[in-house]
């Protein structure tokens, strides 16, 4: 009984309460959003408003909400870095380390400017505009990916000034300090060269991982009799990175996106990212929610019009900085205005900094619920600001000279994605039959994809795309452009696996013309009922071939 009453106390289920009332909470307000087509991102930051300290009371600042959301910001930069192999990465061009380097600095030294004619201290405008030159890695690619739009010209620049920003808070962090008064500029330059020193070391033991371990794993795992340990080895290897870098003393996100691009040359990366997808969403809308949880609704709605001159500053300071800093780098106008506007909010280590900047009384208690508060807000625009980017990056660009735009936009659409794609799911035997009928056609894309590797060698042996991974996961068939897809054709052999297919094609695609194979005449109703435009009958055409081989032998 002692031990049960313990147990009862036992601090655990205070937090696990806080998590289930926060995540109740986000649930509700993001399916009103989404109610209204609106980002659920904006539900999980009200939520968090609602029920922190500063409301309802419910979830406190000590509670092990904010450690679980840095956790779910690693484990979004892990999936993503997936996708993102060293090869390209380095595709990105020169802007993610120039052109970011050149944003951070010109936003810190304008923000600094600005707060120094508004009569701030050197000191204390030096760290505003250090808190204010990060954006947000979490919410920008969390949309650009819900928006298909992380391939492309302004996401894949987005993403190279994000992840500047999030090597650069080292530096940041260092540079706030040593303006409190704890450090030198000697001092500061040995933290810079130890903090690079750090990621360089961290970088080489992953690619040792990837190069000598990793691989020899990876050999002995079959992806349908070992599902369960490579999920098990992703998510070891996604916190056990941010664990890592942390340990540094690194930015942890930054630790997990270097793993997740190690793996990335894994043919398994796109099936692991997929997997992890629904760990990655628990732990994602719980920072969104501990994000929120710093707003103070009363003291907003107090100091309003600081709050919104702030905000519209921000957006439209930073939109320029950024648009003008692409455009150095040759980016088209239209992308580079899509990239300013994208990035245009504070991020979530922007808070960290100012933290740190109140706790060394460089910002005193009305300057840190300002900037807070200003954060807050820019990050409640940022859905908004993303699903317009891009139409306003073309309005401006046409506006500016409307010819090159409209070419630009052409030669963006023949560089597009073809809307020919077919994806031929399974390449046993079956699969290999409609293969020979696909490869004969120029005018076709055609993508394989299967859970055996040996079936990815032989259809890439024959000069088809092919990708491992299961059909099944709503999330790789987004990855793989089902929504644009001409068609899709389900040659495997478990019919369950054939109707969740079938289902989630469907679901994402509602004119996709859907072939899927029905190995009984009593599953081909099911099949239709499930969103497929042909089931070949696989009794039925038995059942016609073994008649006219009894005709043919007949007939002799």
């Amino acid at each position: 009984m002692l031990a049960a009453a313990s147990a009862h106390d036992s601090p655990i289920w205070t937090i696990l309460f806080q998590l289930l009332v926060l995540l109740g909470t986000a649930l509700v307000a993001g399916m009103i959003f989404e109610r209204f087509r609106q980002s659920a991102i904006l539900g999980y930051l009200l939520a968090g408003m609602i029920m922190g300290p500063s409301v309802l009371g419910i979830v406190t600042e000590d509670s092990g909400v904010p450690v679980m959301a840095e956790l779910g910001v690693s484990l979004l930069l892990f999936a993503i870095g997936l996708e993102f192999s060293a090869k390209r990465l380095l595709r990105l061009g020169p802007i993610a380390i120039g052109g970011g380097s050149l944003q951070v600095l010109i936003t810190l030294g304008l923000g600094a400017l600005i707060a120094l004619i508004f009569g701030l201290s050197g000191r204390t405008s030096l760290a505003l505009g250090a808190t204010l030159a990060l954006s947000s890695t979490a919410c920008v690619l969390r949309l650009l990916i819900d928006r298909a739009e992380i391939d492309s010209m302004h996401g894949r620049t987005s993403l190279g000034v994000l992840l500047l920003q999030d090597v650069a808070v080292v530096p940041l962090v260092l540079l706030v300090t040593m303006l409190g008064g704890s450090g030198g500029i000697a001092e500061m330059g040995i933290g810079l060269a130890k903090a690079l020193g750090l990621i360089l070391l961290l970088i080489g033991v992953f690619l040792l991982l990837s190069v000598f371990i990793l691989p020899r794993i990876l050999k002995h795992l079959s992806m349908s009799r070992d599902r369960e340990l490579l999920v098990l080895l992703a998510v070891v290897l996604a916190i056990g990175s941010a664990w890592a870098a942390h340990s540094l003393n690194l930015s942890p996100a930054l630790g997990a996106f270097i793993a997740g691009m190690m793996l990335a040359e894994s043919p398994f990366a796109t099936q692991i990212r997929s997997d992890i997808g629904a760990l990655r969403i628990l732990f994602i809308t719980l920072f969104f929610a501990s994000v929120g949880m710093l707003g103070d609704p009363v003291w907003i709605s107090q100091n309003f019009i600081a709050v919104g001159l702030l905000t519209v500053l921000i957006i439209a300071g930073k939109a320029t900085i950024i648009s003008v800093v692409a455009r150095i780098f040759k980016l088209p106008l239209s992308h580079a205005v899509a990239a300013g506007i994208s990035l245009a909010q504070v991020g979530e280590f922007g808070v960290v900094i100012a933290g740190i900047a109140k706790g060394n009384e460089l910002f005193n208690d009305e300057i840190f619920r300002l900037i807070v508060s200003a954060t807050l807000m820019t990050l409640f625009i940022t859905p908004f600001l993303v699903k317009g980017a891009m139409p306003i990056g073309r309005f401006i660009a046409k506006l500016v000279s409307p010819l090159s735009a409209n070419q630009h936009d052409e030669k963006i659409e023949d560089e597009g994605g073809s809307t020919d794609r077919i994806l031929l799911i399974g390449f046993g035997p079956s699969g290999q039959r409609v293969g020979e009928e696909l490869i004969k056609r120029d005018d076709v894309d055609t993508l394989v994809v299967d859970m055996r590797p040996n079936n990815i060698d032989l259809a890439k042996s024959l000069g088809f795309k092919a990708e491992l991974g299961d059909a099944t996961n709503m999330e790789l068939l987004v990855h793989y452009g089902i929504e644009t897809a001409r068609a899709i054709v389900i040659t495997v052999p478990d019919h369950r696996a054939i109707v969740r297919i079938a289902t989630a094609v469907r679901t994402l695609n509602p004119t996709i013309a859907i072939i899927a194979r029905g190995r009984y005449h009593a599953f081909v109703p099911e099949l239709e009922a499930a969103g497929a435009t042909v089931v070949v009958n696989e009794e039925r055409n038995t059942g016609r071939r073994l008649a006219s081989a009894m005709r043919t032998l007949l007939s002799r």
